[in-house]
């Protein structure tokens, strides 16, 4: 009794289950069926892998409709026109942005809207004449559209590695890190004279310091000195500066007794003549003096003087 028992209690929670399950999908269908549907048709200029009919349709992440019909353009089949209904409740507005994005690893894809400001029209379509929104190519869309160049960039990519990586070249790479090697070696025997030659840097560096502290103490210098001048150059300027109206006043003399210093030059011409007549009367006068002084008498009466012979 006791094992028929618990088949008839398994029995009875597997029978809630599937009536359960059932309920449940009778009321999605409902609800389903009593959602008001708007639709749009979204056209895309790039393929569409992954998106099929029933996918999800997603608004900045949640699931408001789903994917009702892909068809090509006829004037171009490059192009996907896909036919999306949305929730009539969910403003999808002039604005709006749509595009693909991975709805999971098996590489299935969802059209997602996004974007839309509230000033922007609200745009209401039925099947009959839905309203056109241009998709937007997302990145991802993006690199699956040129994953061809990429893998050909990256097969290019390992071709050049290939031959960069030749035996020629590690051959090349071995020698330059021999002579790496040797150069090492090479200054690790001359390090006392690297340390010599540092010590000498240092001992210039030292004397360059000094040097510039000297021309640092003699700029100083320079510098009190022109302060001590300033006052000095600014009493010149301002005798310079006193005498400019004398040089204005002599320039007006100047100017104003123009023909009388012409007068007075030429005056001056004449003083030479004048002159060498004076030099001579003094002369004459110098001569007619000694002659006073030695004969007076016979100077003034003019009597010659009488000389004397000796025999």
């Amino acid at each position: 009794m006791e094992p028929k028992a618990h088949h008839v209690v398994i029995g009875f929670f597997t029978l809630v289950a599937v009536a359960a399950a059932l309920v449940f999908a009778l009321w999605l269908e409902k609800s389903q069926t009593d959602t008001e549907w708007a639709y749009y048709r979204i056209n895309f200029d790039h393929p569409v892998g992954g998106l099929a009919e029933g996918n999800a349709v997603l608004y900045s992440g949640v699931n408001v409709g789903t994917v009702e019909d892909l068809t090509l353009a006829p004037e171009n089949p490059a192009h996907v026109r896909v036919l999306v209904r949305v929730d009539q409740n969910i403003p999808i507005r002039a604005n709006t942005k749509a595009g693909l994005v991975l709805a999971n690893i098996t590489g299935s894809m969802s059209v997602q809207f996004t974007g839309g400001s509230p000033d922007s029209p609200v745009l209401n379509g039925s099947r009959e004449n839905p309203p056109v929104i241009e998709a937007q190519p997302s990145t991802l869309t993006s690199l699956l559209s040129n994953s061809e160049t990429l893998l050909t960039k990256a097969d290019q990519l390992l071709g050049s590695a290939n031959e960069l990586l030749s035996e020629d070249n590690l051959e090349n790479i071995a020698r330059i890190l021999e002579n790496t090697r040797a150069a090492s070696e090479s200054l690790l025997q001359s390090r006392e004279d690297l340390i010599a030659l540092l010590e000498q840097f240092n001992a210039a560096g030292a004397r360059t310091e000094d040097a510039a502290s000297r021309v640092s103490g003699a700029a100083n210098h320079a510098r009190e000195v022109l302060g001590k001048l300033e006052p000095v150059i600014a009493g010149l300027a301002d005798s310079v500066n006193s005498l400019q109206p004398t040089l204005e006043r002599l320039d007006r003399l100047t100017a104003d007794n123009e023909k009388a210093l012409d007068t007075g030059l030429q005056g001056v011409g004449e003083l030479g003549p004048a002159l060498r007549e004076l030099r001579n009367t003094l002369r004459t006068l110098n001569s007619f003096t000694r002659r006073l002084e030695q004969d007076t008498r016979g100077t003034l009466l003019g009597e010659e003087t009488m000389k004397e012979y000796r025999e």
